[in-house]
């Protein structure tokens, strides 16, 4: 199992990271999709090699190949969206706050998967990319939908575990060198 292999490469001075990333994912309450969707899309995120390679094979494996599109379509759109949308927000001229965006991002309204899916994906790609418009967003949109805070905050969770993993073990792999 490819998270084990993930958990073992973590030094024992981040043992917490170890414990959590086996908590969050290993005894998650989020249903199967949204789970695996939110691991593949804070992996990429994450832009840590290791990371990713370990978790995406069985991301893939738990994801329907539409789910596994999309989790990659969220992480790619936020990509975008979370350096426009936070730039824009930390400018201190609020005219660019009312600039048409003019930006493709078509895959949101039609993402081949449950909304409530993509939009709790994109929150976690938030999280990690910092974007606190681009959560304001996604978080009024899951209320709207009906989803818990605390389903919510399992995603948020998932997301600040994989992005410290991959900060850790891509910070050890540089001094190993």
């Amino acid at each position: 199992m490819a998270l084990d292999e993930l958990k073992s490469a973590i030094p024992d001075f981040a043992k917490d990271l170890k414990l959590n990333l086996g908590s969050v994912i290993g005894n998650s309450d989020l249903p199967k999709q949204q789970l695996w969707g939110t691991v593949l899309a804070c992996a990429i995120a994450s832009r840590s090699p290791k990371v990713l390679r370990e978790l995406e094979p069985e991301a893939k494996a738990n994801l329907s190949p539409e789910a596994y599109t999309a989790a990659k379509s969220a992480a790619a759109v936020m990509a975008m969206n979370n350096v426009f949308y936070r730039t824009r927000h930390l400018l201190s001229d609020p005219e660019y706050g009312t600039l048409r965006a003019g930006l493709r991002m078509n895959v949101i309204g039609n993402p081949g998967v449950e909304k409530v899916d993509f939009e709790l994906w994109s929150l976690a790609v938030s999280a990690i990319n910092g974007c606190g418009q681009c959560l304001d967003s996604h978080e009024q949109v899951l209320r709207k939908a009906g989803v818990d805070r605390e389903t919510i905050q399992e995603a948020l969770k998932v997301a600040s575990v994989i992005q410290a993993v991959g900060v850790t073990l891509d910070a050890e792999a540089v001094l190993a060198e």
